[in-house]
């Protein structure tokens, strides 16, 4: 534990102080959460069992897919869990792993839809050359990449997390342990630790967020030379991702890029990143794509 710690567990105040509305809470999250992992699971098992698992940018859907899943598992069950209780209490333990598990990745899925909007850069700009530039053996070395960001960005947030001192207060304003809610309740002076995670957090998904601004931009800038059929079918690859680009960025980057304290606002957003974002994520890339729906009906129905 932390130096000084004299706290084994921490109360959680969840989604709401309206004691009247925990039912509905509940149906609608078991929804969202079972929504979730069947849509993932279909992507997954559609991709990895069908001729698209040796396209890049499925390959890297299906990724994405096992991190959206991956990344809720410490924190959706636990929230659909506590809308049932009364007190909903969480030990010292597992809110080091859930602080960690969200943010190792949810890093993990920043760096492969930053892998995802590359594979679109070179297919609609550098087409002649892009089974060359994206051979399998290069989408596993940035799949490695991404694992290897994952670490550099989660377990330093966690190591800072583990020295906080708490001797008293126990009370997170959240339905989940984030860093923020975290310090402050802890019993030391925090500012030092706030802005470390505001550069290792904030601004690093601010400055990737730009990155992939501009290389949509440029995508966009390049369609100009394009047939109306070629504009509409990268238009409609390249609409889906970025669409799941700004439903989890512009949440994260609100929830992180800002002075290291707690607004009410915070849990509203955390739900993007938490639970809305991955479970559109697979209609999102489903809905105009039809590549996709093929290989669908293929696995599922056939």
């Amino acid at each position: 534990m932390g130096a000084e710690n004299n706290v084994t567990e921490f109360v959680l105040f969840g989604l709401s102080y309206d004691q009247h509305i925990p039912m509905f809470s509940f149906i609608f999250f078991l929804f969202c959460y079972i929504s979730l992992l069947i849509g993932n699971l279909v992507i997954l098992i559609s991709i990895h069992c069908s001729h698209l698992f040796h396209q890049p940018m499925y390959y890297f859907l299906s990724h994405l897919s096992s991190m959206d899943i991956y990344s809720t598992l410490s924190i959706t069950p636990k929230l659909i869990g506590d809308l049932l209780t009364e007190r909903k209490t969480i030990s010292y333990g597992y809110c080091m792993l859930q602080s960690f598990t969200m943010h190792f990745f949810g890093s993990i899925k920043v760096f492969i839809l930053t892998a995802m909007a590359f594979d679109r850069y070179v297919a609609i700009c550098k087409p002649l050359h892009y089974m060359v530039i994206r051979s399998r053996k290069k989408c596993n070395l940035l799949v490695l990449v991404a694992w290897a960001g994952g670490d550099a960005h989660s377990f330093p947030q966690l190591t800072m997390t583990l020295k906080l001192p708490f001797c008293g207060p126990n009370e997170i304003d959240h339905y989940f342990c984030d860093i923020f809610p975290l310090l402050k309740i802890a019993c030391t002076d925090t500012y030092t630790t706030g802005v470390l995670v505001v550069i290792n957090s904030g601004i690093i998904v601010l400055v990737i967020f730009v990155i992939l601004f501009v290389s949509y931009a440029i995508i966009l800038w390049t369609l100009r030379t394009h047939t109306a059929e070629g504009r509409w079918k990268a238009l409609s690859t390249c609409g889906s991702h970025f669409t799941v680009v700004v439903l989890f960025f512009v949440p994260a980057i609100f929830s992180y890029l800002r002075p290291p304290t707690t607004y009410p606002e915070d849990k509203v957003f955390a739900l993007f990143y938490t639970i809305i974002a991955p479970m559109f994520n697979p209609l999102i890339y489903t809905l105009r794509n039809t590549e996709i729906k093929n290989a669908m009906r293929k696995v599922w129905c056939e």
